[in-house]
């Protein structure tokens, strides 16, 4: 593959990008980059749970902790005779960066450490800068930033402010900071009936037809109206299952997996609360099993979203839209101890998609914003 002439940013990305780490895989990614940051004074923390690596990476003794987080694992790329290049080989077309990762969120990496790169070969901050990177984002996000953050709290560590590199944007860097996300909810839902022949249906009782109004009705409901950072929440039938593969033989049991997307309008008990009393009320035999698989979080007013706002106005001359919207991001273990959290990445576009890409140009702004975040947070 002939090289590409880039910038700093744009050459680590594509050294990122050429790792195959398919999640839990980390392919060699974080070594890479404790190479860079052990350069600059960072202490190097190597974390090892289960299959999952991770890294912690700190620099400086005392003062307001300032936190890069991210992941080095990317999703599986899909049928690669789709793809118009190799998928870990990156290519340079036409100012657009190809290659698995190069939006979510390898890029975003490499603009992280090139941003620390310029802004220490200036001054040294008053304050401490570290990165946690974890292979384990994209997979059950069991072993990855959740154990670090318990890890960082058995040592008594504290982060004050935290940015995460997710793909935020809709059209180029800087137009969109994530300043929370909602929660999620899923539930797998068991109706129960009485298997029997089609042609004798006295003698048995069809959950289908029984769950019927019940999952109409749920699909119905305004559960909340929202606020003024969240959005309403919504409620989605994912899967239904029920049958035994024949067509005359009506089923025993109903299976339907949902979700809810919410945010701080409403509790998670509440609305499990009012799921319940529902399907009790149409008189169904039913059991559910629950599973939280975010809390909602969002950052209020403060000194990380004012000084992000304000590297974007300088640095691009725009007015970044404040969003909660997308799904949930490992911003929610962080924000959950504590810290001031938001999402500041490159264009979400191509996300996961085959043909995964990014303008390489807003590698090079978004370097240029985490920069001036970390030097308006922690000034010479």
């Amino acid at each position: 593959m002939p090289a590409i002439d880039a910038s700093p940013t744009l050459a680590l990305a594509t050294e990122l990008i050429r790792r195959p780490s398919v999640t839990p895989a980390d392919a060699g990614c974080q070594a890479l980059l404790a190479d860079r940051l052990a350069a600059l004074g960072f202490a190097i923390h190597h974390l090892r749970f289960g299959e999952v690596d991770n890294l912690w990476a700190v620099r400086g003794e005392q003062g307001p902790l300032f936190v890069f987080a991210g992941h080095t694992d990317v999703v599986p790329p899909g049928p690669v005779e789709r793809w118009e290049s190799p998928p870990f080989e990156p290519q340079l077309r036409d100012g657009m960066l190809h290659g698995r990762g190069a939006a979510d969120m390898k890029g975003s990496l490499a603009a992280m450490v090139t941003a620390c790169e310029r802004l220490l070969a200036r001054h040294s901050p008053a304050g401490r800068i570290a990165f946690l990177l974890t292979s384990d984002e994209e997979g059950p996000a069991i072993d990855g930033t959740v154990r670090v953050m318990q890890w960082l709290a058995a040592r008594g560590e504290s982060i004050d402010w935290c940015v995460v590199g997710e793909p935020s944007a809709t059209r180029s860097a800087g137009d969109l900071i994530r300043v929370g996300r909602r929660g999620s909810l899923s539930g797998r839902l068991r109706v129960r009936g009485i298997q029997g022949h089609v042609a004798y249906p006295e003698r048995a009782l069809n959950p289908i037809h029984a769950a019927a109004p019940a999952l109409a009705e749920l699909a119905a409901i305004t559960w909340d109206a929202g606020d003024t950072d969240f959005p309403p929440t919504s409620f989605q039938v994912s899967n239904i299952h029920a049958g035994t593969g024949a067509n005359n033989v009506i089923p025993g049991e109903l299976v339907a997996d949902f979700n809810l997307r919410f945010g701080t309008a409403s509790s998670v008990p509440g609305l499990q609360q009012r799921i319940e009393s529902l399907l009790s009320r149409h008189g169904l035999d039913w059991s559910i099993d629950w599973t939280l698989g975010a809390a909602p979080f969002r950052t209020a007013d403060g000194a990380l979203r004012e000084a992000a706002i304000a590297a974007i106005r300088a640095r691009l001359g725009i007015e970044p839209e404040l969003s909660t919207g997308g799904g949930t991001s490992d911003g929610r273990f962080i924000a959950a101890s504590g810290a001031q959290v938001i999402e500041l990445g490159p264009c979400n576009a191509t996300i996961h998609q085959v043909d995964e890409t990014v303008e390489a140009a807003d590698l090079d702004r978004l370097s240029l914003l985490y920069e001036d975040i970390l030097a308006r947070l922690l000034p010479a």
